[in-house]
C-alpha cells in the first residue's frame, strides 16, 4: 500500500500518514469519473448550483478548524488562513451568479429563416493538479466554475496541501456533490504523472514553470485542453510623484505576504532616484516590524517556508546578490533549527546581473533597484521570462495607464498589488503560463463552444 507522509514545516514534525493512490486506483477513479459524468451535466444548473451553496454553508461552518489544518500542514500563519477562506466566500458567490449568464445559449444572427446560435457543453472529464501556497482559491478557482458547467474533476492537491484538498472533497460530498464525480487523489508527482496518463478532456495544472513545462510536453500530443498557471517574478515601479512612504508600507505587504509565498508577491522594485533613499528607509521599516514566529500564533506575520528545498534556492540568491555587490538591509539568513525559516529579507543595489532580480524567488526577499525614470523602469521591468502582474504607484493616472501599457504582464496594478478578482481573468504572459481562470471567462474554459445553424423549414 503506498502511502504519503505530512509534515508541519514550522517543526518538521510528521503530522500524520496517508493511504496514497497508485497507478490502478487512479484509472478505476477516472473511470467512474467518466461514468458519472454525463448525469451530473444532465442535472438542471439549479441543483448544480444548490450544491456550490452548501458547500459554502460548509466552508462557513468550519471555517476555524479549516484554517488550522491549513495553517499546520502549509505554516501559513493563521490569520492568513482565515483571510484566505473568508476571501474564498465571495469567490464562491461570483461563480454562483455569473455561471448561467456565461454559459447562456447566444443567438447571433436570425434573418430570412436562418438562426445561429452559440451554445456552451462541459468539457467532459477534468483533471486539476492544483498549488500549496492558497489551497482553496487555487483548486476552487477550477474545481468550482468546473462543476457548474457540468464537468466530473479529478482533483489532485499538493502533497504539501493533502489534508486541504479532503476537506474541499469532504464538504463538496456533504453538499450533495456524487464522490465520483469529484475525486481527490493523494500522492505525489507520481500520482500526477499516472492522473496525466488517463483519457482526460482536460488538464488544469498551477505550480512551477519546470513542473508546467513538463506537463505541457506530456500532453503535447494528445489534443485535449491545457491550461497551465506558472510563475512570476512581478516588477513594481515606483515614481518620483509617489508618496515613498505610502507605497513602500504597501509593498513590504505585497512582497512579505503570505511569506512571500504567492504566484503574484512583489518580486523586484524599481524606485525613481529622486526617493529612492527615503522609500527605502521606509520600507526597511515596514519589513522589521513583520514578525517571524509560530504561525498558529495571532501576530505572526512571517511563518514556516512549506517546502524545504525552498530554503536553499533563497539562500542562493541572497548570496548570489551579495558577491556581485548588493547591500543587505534587513534579514538574508535561514534560522537554524526545527522546521522551515528564512528571515524577511531586503537587499538594495540590485541589478540584473543577480538572480534576486531574473528568478523567481517564492519567499520572503526582495531586491530595490535605482531607476533614472520611466523608460529605463519599463525596460527592467520587461526584462524577464515572465509576465504575471506588474504595477506602477503614481498619483497620475495617465501616467501609471501609459507606463503599463508598455509592459507584457496578465494583469496591471496601479497603486496596489498582490490582488485578484473574481472579476477580472488571472491570466499571464511568457513562463507565466497560458490560459486562463476568474471572470466569466474563467468560467467558460471549462467548457467547448457549439456552433447551430437552424433553418425554418
Amino acid at each position: 500500500m503506498s502511502t504519503l507522509s505530512i509534515y508541519n514545516p514550522a517543526t518538521g514534525h510528521r503530522i500524520v500518514e496517508l493511504q496514497a493512490d497508485d497507478p490502478a486506483s487512479v484509472a478505476a477513479r477516472t473511470q467512474a469519473a467518466r461514468a458519472a459524468q454525463p448525469a451530473w451535466a444532465a442535472r438542471p444548473l439549479a441543483e448544480r448550483k444548490r450544491c456550490i451553496e452548501g458547500f459554502r454553508a460548509g466552508v462557513v461552518r468550519d471555517l476555524e478548524r479549516l484554517a488550522q489544518v491549513m495553517t499546520r500542514e502549509t505554516g501559513k500563519p493563521i490569520r492568513m488562513s482565515r483571510n484566505e477562506l473568508n476571501g474564498l466566500l465571495p469567490r464562491i458567490d461570483f461563480f454562483l451568479a455569473q455561471t448561467e449568464p456565461a454559459i447562456a445559449a447566444e443567438t447571433v444572427f436570425d434573418e430570412g429563416g436562418m438562426r445561429e446560435q452559440i451554445q456552451h457543453e462541459p468539457l467532459g472529464l477534468v483533471a486539476n493538479i492544483s498549488a500549496w501556497n492558497y489551497p482553496w482559491f487555487v483548486g476552487c478557482n477550477v474545481i468550482l466554475p468546473a462543476l457548474l458547467t457540468g464537468n466530473a474533476v479529478l482533483y489532485k492537491p499538493s502533497e504539501y496541501s493533502t489534508m486541504t484538498g479532503q476537506e474541499i472533497a469532504r464538504l463538496l460530498h456533504e453538499a450533495g456533490v456524487p464522490q465520483e464525480v469529484m475525486a481527490c487523489l493523494v500522492g505525489g508527482g507520481e500520482v500526477g504523472a499516472a492522473l496525466l496518463a488517463q483519457p482526460v478532456d482536460g488538464v488544469f495544472f498551477t505550480g512551477s514553470h519546470a513542473t508546467g513545462r513538463r506537463i505541457a510536453e506530456a500532453m503535447g500530443s494528445r489534443l485535449v485542453k491545457l491550461q497551465l498557471e506558472l510563475g512570476g517574478k512581478d516588477p513594481t515601479y515606483v515614481c518620483d510623484d509617489a508618496d515613498a512612504q505610502t507605497a513602500a508600507e504597501s509593498l513590504a505587504d505585497g512582497a512579505m505576504y503570505n511569506t512571500g509565498q504567492s504566484c503574484c508577491s512583489v518580486e523586484r522594485i524599481y524606485v525613481h532616484e529622486k526617493i529612492h533613499d527615503a522609500f527605502v528607509e521606509h520600507f526597511v521599516r515596514t519589513v522589521r516590524g513583520f514578525r517571524l514566529g509560530d504561525p498558529a500564533s495571532e501576530d505572526t506575520y512571517i511563518g514556516a517556508i512549506t517546502r524545504a528545498p525552498q530554503l536553499d534556492v533563497l539562500e542562493s540568491q541572497v548570496e548570489d546578490a551579495l558577491a556581485k555587490g548588493a547591500t543587505l538591509q534587513a534579514g538574508g539568513e535561514r534560522r537554524i533549527g526545527e522546521g522551515n525559516w528564512f528571515d524577511a529579507t531586503v537587499l538594495t543595489h540590485v541589478d540584473h546581473t543577480m538572480d534576486i532580480m531574473r528568478e523567481e524567488s517564492f519567499g520572503p526577499v526582495i531586491g530595490i533597484q535605482k531607476v533614472a525614470g520611466d523608460a529605463e523602469a519599463v525596460r527592467l521591468m520587461n526584462d524577464t521570462r515572465y509576465g504575471l502582474t506588474a504595477g506602477v504607484y503614481t498619483p497620475d493616472e495617465e501616467r501609471a495607464r501609459r507606463i503599463l501599457a508598455q509592459v507584457h504582464a496578465g494583469s496591471v496594478y496601479w497603486n496596489c498589488c498582490d490582488r485578484v478578482s473574481p472579476r477580472l481573468p488571472w491570466s499571464g504572459v511568457g513562463d507565466s503560463g497560458v490560459g486562463l481562470t476568474l471572470s466569466k471567462y474563467g468560467i467558460q474554459t471549462f467548457t467547448r463552444t457549439k456552433a447551430w445553424h437552424l433553418r425554418q423549414a
